[in-house]
């Protein structure tokens, strides 16, 4: 019989697996052995107060209104009637939220890789956990969501002149050019019906 090679049967029987001690693995009152900072796991809260740095060519600091998830919707919904009467154009700069009045100008900055897009709220919506805002698919293009589905991005409310989305300055003329005015209904066409004869 040949000699038993090494990792062969005889080694096994030598090495036996010992139990794991009940003691604790750190001892009372030792330091941590890691000093990693809290994380905070829940995006999806207001962020009301809360001062972001900015992106390359901004002004400066300015207020985050929400943090969270943001998904985006298409063909499915084009040219059905939102929330606030408008047809859905799944290629205009438009959004749903669940409680921002409509017409409201919000930044959506991405907070995977910092692009940003000036959108208007026209519908209601998401209503998945997690989920802060949904966006037209032409606003999520422009942030690069369409590939990822849901994406972590930080909401600013644009409700003073000179904020800046998008590297660039909003202007006051912008607001008023994306909210289409609202079109009279048109005028109910009446039938005369002839009355029905006694018999």
């Amino acid at each position: 019989m040949p000699p038993a090679t090494e990792g062969g049967p005889a080694d096994k029987e030598d090495a036996k697996l010992l139990p794991l001690p009940r003691k604790l693995a750190v001892p009372p009152g030792a330091p941590a052995r890691s000093s990693v900072p809290s994380v905070r796991y829940d995006l999806a809260v207001s962020g009301i107060g809360e001062a972001d740095d900015g992106v390359p060519g901004d002004s400066g600091p300015r207020e985050i209104f929400e943090r969270g998830g943001a998904s985006w919707y298409g063909i499915q919904f084009h040219q059905r009637k939102t929330a606030s009467g408008e047809r859905f154009d799944m290629m205009a700069m438009t959004a749903a939220h669940k409680t921002l009045p409509f017409n409201t100008r919000v930044c959506v900055r991405s907070l995977v890789n910092g692009s940003e897009v000036l959108v208007r709220i026209t519908d209601r919506g998401p209503y998945a956990q997690g989920r802060i805002i949904d966006l037209s698919r032409g606003a999520a293009e422009r942030i690069g969501l369409i590939g990822l589905g849901i994406k972590q991005v930080a909401l600013t409310i644009i409700d003073r002149e000179g904020m800046r989305c998008g590297g660039s300055e909003v202007e006051e003329d912008v607001a008023q050019a994306q909210a289409p005015a609202a079109a009279p209904a048109p005028a109910r066409r009446q039938v005369k019906v002839p009355q029905r004869r006694r018999r």
